[in-house]
């Protein structure tokens, strides 16, 4: 399909040269922290799309959890670190409003939920654009609070529109008010695929992994609802294999703990948080990608894994399930985590069977069609466009 046909196809606009927008806009991303993670990844790409486009893009993040945003450009950050009590956080809040004042934006993206429920009154108080509020957090996971103030922001209409990502996302939605459900647009999620220029053995001594064993791994936040404790677990049923665990996050200390409990911490390689453009030579050093989140929107890092021809195993997740499968194919083996010998039997007949790992790398072409980067930036263009021309009251 030619990139005029995605547009099209995608319900954005044309004018002109194909992907340029009719009127450039100043678009502000905001959200809570920085650092590399899947709503962070998925703003990135977008901004990028947006701006290559013509329009003209910044981010905004309330703190700085990492230096995770060395990969992207034009970025302001509030406060270096998450605040500690009343008086920092109020400071990151002026600093914020005072620097979505100084942008003047045409429309805003708030991302996360913190990042929906205060930078929509923040922005609101500080400008006259739009709010776009993007729903990229697991509902099971959000504080109890934040799902209220959502709830309220987007009944009232402090929102214009209120993206989702899929239709596990969506359908948390149905007993909300009308007037919320009829702010929702669902977005069709792209991802970018991640290659790397080195070979196998160079992109695991790169990283510092072994070169004569099985190694499998994961990119992800280290927090409990990756359960990455589980793939750690696994390990007592796999005693040659290793895993890899790239990302930083809370539950750091306790997994390092647990791996020395069980015995496998010379077999676990934390390898700290990595920029995008590295996360193609993870994906090359690695014969398996394992995936044994409890909480996914949609599931980023495990189709970004899947599109680069990583055989996967991911979480029995309805909503990974979707995702993980295009044109009849599945991308993905999907097991209980819960279950850790379960789980090293599914991962070690996949290391043990070529042929099924062959088979899910087949599925690779069918899942980067289904998800096409350029289409996700073409519906965020039209969404943009239709926030601007909505006469909805906030």
């Amino acid at each position: 399909m030619s990139e005029e046909e995605n547009e099209v196809a995608a319900g954005g606009h044309m004018s002109g040269a194909p992907g340029q927008a009719a009127t450039p806009r100043r678009i502000l991303f905001v959200q809570t922290q920085m650092e590399n993670a899947g709503a962070q990844e998925v703003s990135r790409l977008v901004g990028a799309g947006l701006a290559a486009r013509g329009h003209d893009v910044r981010h905004l993040f309330f703190y700085a959890r990492t230096r995770g945003a060395s990969d992207v450009t034009d970025v302001d950050v509030c406060a270096p670190t998450r605040p500690n009590g009343p008086l920092s956080f109020l400071r990151m809040l002026l600093e914020g409003r005072r620097l979505i004042a100084r942008y003047r934006p045409d429309v805003v993206l708030t991302f996360q939920h913190w990042g929906n429920v205060v930078g929509a009154p923040l922005v609101w108080t500080a400008t006259a654009a739009p709010i776009i509020a993007n729903q990229v957090s697991a509902p099971n996971i959000v504080h109890p609070a934040a799902r209220w103030v959502d709830w309220l922001w987007g009944t009232i209409g402090l929102y214009r529109l209120i993206t989702t990502n899929s239709q596990e996302t969506e359908s948390y939605y149905a007993k909300f008010p009308a007037a919320y459900r009829a702010r929702l647009t669902r977005v069709a999620y792209g991802c970018e695929k991640k290659t790397s220029r080195l070979t196998r053995p160079e992109a695991r001594a790169a990283l510092g992994l072994p070169l004569d064993t099985a190694v499998i791994g994961c990119a992800a936040r280290l927090n409990v609802a990756k359960r990455l404790d589980a793939a750690i677990r696994m390990l007592q049923y796999l005693p040659s294999v290793h895993l890899a665990l790239a990302g930083q996050g809370p539950a750091e200390c306790d997994l390092v703990r647990l791996a020395d409990d069980l015995a496998v911490a010379d077999r676990v390689h934390f390898l700290g948080e990595l920029q995008p453009s590295a996360i193609g030579d993870l994906l090359a050093a690695l014969d398996v990608f394992v995936f044994p989140t409890s909480a996914e929107t949609f599931g980023v890092a495990g189709l970004e894994a899947a599109v680069a021809g990583v055989p996967t195993v991911a979480s029995d997740l309805p909503v990974l399930r979707d995702v993980l499968s295009a044109e009849g194919r599945q991308g993905a083996l999907f097991v209980d985590p819960t279950d850790p010998q379960r789980f090293a039997a599914v991962v070690g007949a996949l290391l043990a069977s070529p042929e099924q790992a062959a088979e899910l790398r087949a599925a690779a072409p069918a899942l980067a069609r289904r998800h096409s980067l350029d289409a996700m930036i073409a519906s965020y263009a039209d969404i943009v466009e239709r926030a601007l021309a909505s006469g909805d009251s906030r």
